[in-house]
């Protein structure tokens, strides 16, 4: 794929022909940190006169997450020589014995008609003493938000830093239906690739999904009608609006940080430009002016400027213009390429793609210094996206022929891949956090 196609990989329409499935992401940590943590997370007790392994599920769900961080060596329950409950039944001298620096304990049990009430604690083994423990009411169907909450609590009190294990990723699936026909989906799971659910189908491309910040809408681009639009959907009630349907390309949308605005490229005056919409007055303001291409607007953190990828240096770079209009700045130096940029959470770091030889690759770009640095290793990985916490970077990428999902620590220490059992998958995004899952407990 010769480097124009891939800058111009937003305005092409996407011929996708490999059968794909439902099934949840397998995670398989590829790379981990040195010096991971030992941990321990004993299966949770069970108050209850049955469904016996709730406990077991949570606790599952909480050492899982813990160990596909890549910061944490979780115990396999069979090596473990006790199974404690609650801070009177442990003792600290067997999980010394283990190796374990922390453990975690906890119980189940049932809390009105079709509730629970989940229980954990968090202990430093060495010094004997419990670090934090908390109580959540929840109900069945919020059982692995729940245990996602937990490991979110223990991963920042043990590394400082929040978890991003309770939210959720977006990503496009490819399929052939039994008849030959293609069917394009836009997914939505959980972090840990669990509870796929399809919040558009369509016979035609599906491109660029964008979380609102909000993390209940997402923006993307649909080809049905044959026709480049923009479209914003609420993922729980499948409601959704077209926002964008002008002459020419519509395309890449980014929401502002408040929600309501999106940044766009628009080709409605013969060329591909970038221009702001206001989602609820629909009011177009157009920001670049120039004959090259410049597309995949990126919204800082803080309100302030769009990043996004011109051509009008020659070849494919970062550059910068303030939110309301005015200077632009190139922002890229570094070789040839450089495209398809997104701010970390704090603004401080652009992921993007870069051309490595031949090979396209994730980097991330310190925008204090201008210092690049490769994270993966692949040929055609593309559509980096940080999580919540600015810890990891999801993108996409080529196995065998076969679009995945991979991710990697912004350090380049960590690395997952994210493989569906069948199919084609692309275009990850990764959800904000929200006020569901950042509230404390």
């Amino acid at each position: 794929m010769i480097m124009m196609k891939r800058f111009l990989s937003l305005i092409l329409l996407l011929c996708w022909a490999i059968n794909a499935g439902a099934a949840p992401l397998t995670i398989e940590i590829t790379e981990g940190a040195e010096g991971a943590l030992p941990i321990a997370v004993v299966p949770f007790g069970w108050a209850g006169a049955d469904a016996a392994n709730v406990g077991n599920e949570i606790a599952e769900i909480v050492r899982n997450d813990l160990q596909r961080s890549g910061r944490f060596s979780a115990l396999p329950v069979k090596d473990m020589l006790a199974r404690p409950q609650s801070d009177a039944d442990v003792e600290f001298r067997d999980w010394k014995v283990l190796g374990m620096d922390n453990l975690v304990v906890g119980q189940v049990r049932p809390n009105g008609q079709g509730g629970y009430l989940v229980r954990f604690q968090l202990f430093d083994v060495f010094k004997g003493e419990q670090l934090i423990g908390y109580n959540f009411p929840t109900t069945r169907r919020d059982l692995r938000s729940t245990a996602h909450k937990i490991a979110d609590i223990v991963y920042e009190k043990l590394t400082g830093q929040p978890g991003a294990f309770d939210t959720r990723i977006a990503y496009v699936v490819s399929s052939n239906n039994a008849d030959g026909s293609q069917e394009v989906s836009l997914k939505v799971a959980d972090a840990d690739g669990f509870d796929p659910q399809t919040i558009v189908t369509s016979s035609e491309p599906l491109m660029s999904p964008a979380w609102a910040p909000d993390g209940r809408r997402l923006a993307y681009v649909s080809f049905e009608q044959k026709k480049a639009s923009i479209y914003i959907q609420e993922v729980f009630t499948g409601k959704r609006q077209k926002v964008a349907s002008f002459k020419g390309i519509n395309g890449a949308p980014a929401w502002s940080p408040d929600g309501r605005k999106l940044a766009l490229t628009l080709s409605r005056d013969g060329n591909p430009e970038i221009y702001v919409l206001n989602v609820n007055t629909n009011a177009l303001t157009r920001l670049t002016n120039h004959y090259a291409i410049d597309t995949e607007p990126a919204w800082s953190p803080d309100g302030r400027y769009i990043s996004f990828t011109s051509d009008r240096g020659g070849k494919p770079q970062i550059y910068r213009v303030p939110a309301f209009g005015g200077k632009v700045n190139r922002v890229t130096f570094e070789g040839n390429y450089n495209a398809r940029a997104s701010y970390s959470p704090d603004g401080e770091l652009l992921t993007l793609v870069t051309r490595q030889g031949g090979d396209f690759r994730v980097g991330v770009l310190n925008l204090a210094n201008s210092a690049l640095l490769v994270l993966s290793d692949g040929r055609q990985d593309e559509s980096p996206s940080f999580a919540p916490n600015g810890s990891m970077i999801i993108y996409a990428t080529k196995i065998n022929g076969k679009g995945e999902l991979a991710a990697v620590s912004v350090d380049g220490r960590i690395r997952q891949r994210l493989a569906l059992q069948e199919g084609d998958v692309r275009e990850p995004v990764w959800s904000p956090y929200t006020k569901t899952n950042r509230r404390n407990p």
